[in-house]
């Protein structure tokens, strides 16, 4: 192949990785200019905006192949092929597969298989992101559950976890390639480990990822389910620096009868738990949630107690959606709310949420920060802040800052030192 395919890639952490995947599998196999357009289908917002992006890649892009893969091409693969610009849809599980992208093999227009099948994840080494300092591994995929407002069991499949090995093996070839921070990422990523022989835990992963890889600076957690947190991983928390301090709840709601209408496993006094839990074992643990605002027979009271889980709990880093049906879930059977009453409340969520950071932020003004750098002039700390250096610093390497002012949603500061540090050594 001339030159690298060009992905664009939609939705979660899980799509990033496997990006990266695909870019390794289609660099030296497929011939001539590709395009691949990796989806996701969590709203329909996601697909309209994929859909957007493969006829801009048409337009800029007239000679070359598209291939759309991802959750949305999963579920509905005719509807994707059925555009003109599109040469070939192909499934969750074929997109990680050699084979796939072989040059002068005999391709259909669709090739989507039975997700519901595959009972197993394969593991693929990467040795490093293309464009990050930060790497997502994948340890887990599908989902058993069946969230009454969520399609994407139907794009992933059930669940199935990558064996301990493989994951400790992807981790250090990541780290001796200077990540200087891996997240470990999954559709359910607490259901980790159910499907293994002894059904460990995720907190044995990550105990044994920080054991077998102590080059590793950072590690650190994608979304998480508030009532699966085990006790091992909550020692690790406690014990592992190099284990950041920040959790991303999978929330959606504050109101007890929405969580039960959404078929979600935990309840508000849940959340409450876990939060006062973590800060026991972890003061300075900073928490992030995701939140649905608008689900259907949402009353402004229900939404409420959403909104003050958001105050009380100090939930810094939120990732709000209003609330979109999808076609064949039972959520979407519901009687609906308006759709400028789910923006206006998903409006007021995300404002609670910057004014939660805002707050934190200037907590951090004064103080010395340790920072993985992921461009020539912005990074993060440990609890995910991200801060603009003014003097500068390569990226990947690790800089200590004082922070001195805000600048929107982020830090500003100063280098504290003058020196940079290598990843492998940031944290010995």
């Amino acid at each position: 192949m001339g030159k690298n395919p060009e992905i664009l890639t939609f939705g979660c952490r899980l799509n990033a990785w496997e990006s990266e995947v695909m870019r390794s599998l289609a660099r030296s196999d497929e011939e001539g200019a590709v395009v691949i357009v990796n989806t996701c289908a969590v709203t329909t917002e996601a697909e309209r905006q994929a859909r957007q992006a493969i006829r801009r890649a048409r337009r800029e892009n007239p000679e070359a192949r598209i291939v759309v893969t991802g959750c949305a091409a999963q579920i509905d693969p005719e509807r994707f092929a059925a555009m003109p610009e599109v040469d070939r849809v192909v499934g969750n599980r074929e997109k990680l597969e050699r084979a796939t992208w072989k040059e002068r093999a005999t391709h259909e227009p669709i090739e989507v298989g039975d997700i519901m099948s595959v009972r197993e994840t394969s593991s693929h080494l990467l040795s490093g992101f293309e464009t990050h300092t930060r790497a997502f591994v994948q340890v887990q995929n599908g989902c058993d559950h069946r969230c009454t407002f969520c399609i994407i069991p139907f794009g992933r499949g059930p669940s199935r976890s990558v064996a301990p090995r493989d994951v400790i093996a992807q981790v250090a070839e990541l780290s001796q390639n200077g990540v200087g921070e891996v997240v470990l990422s999954g559709v359910d990523l607490t259901a980790w480990g159910d499907d293994l022989a002894g059904t460990p835990s995720l907190g044995r992963l990550v105990t044994e990822v920080l054991e077998h890889v102590p080059e590793l600076p950072r590690l650190r957690l994608s979304s998480v389910d508030a009532v699966e947190l085990d006790a091992e991983l909550w020692q690790a928390f406690a014990n592992q620096p190099r284990l950041m301090p920040h959790l991303h709840l999978s929330l959606q709601s504050g109101d007890d009868l929405i969580l039960k209408r959404m078929k979600r496993r935990h309840s508000n006094a849940d959340a409450r738990r876990v939060v006062e839990r973590a800060r026991l074992l972890v003061p300075d643990m900073i928490f992030g949630a995701d939140f649905i605002a608008g689900f259907p027979t949402e009353t402004e009271e229900m939404f409420e107690q959403s909104l003050r889980l958001v105050t009380e709990l100090d939930l810094v880093y939120l990732h709000v959606f209003p609330y979109s049906p999808r076609p064949g879930t039972p959520a979407s059977r519901l009687p609906q709310l308006p759709s400028s009453v789910r923006k206006e409340r998903a409006a007021r969520l995300r404002e609670a949420g910057e004014q939660n950071q805002r707050r934190f932020l200037e907590t951090k003004i004064g103080s010395v920060e340790e920072i993985l750098m992921e461009s020539d002039d912005t990074g993060r700390t440990r609890d995910f802040a991200r801060v603009r250096v003014k003097e500068g610093a390569t990226a990947g390497s690790f800089v200590r800052v004082v922070p001195t002012e805000l600048e929107g949603d982020r830090l500003v500061g100063h280098r504290a030192d003058g020196s940079e540090r290598n990843a492998a050594l940031a944290m010995a």
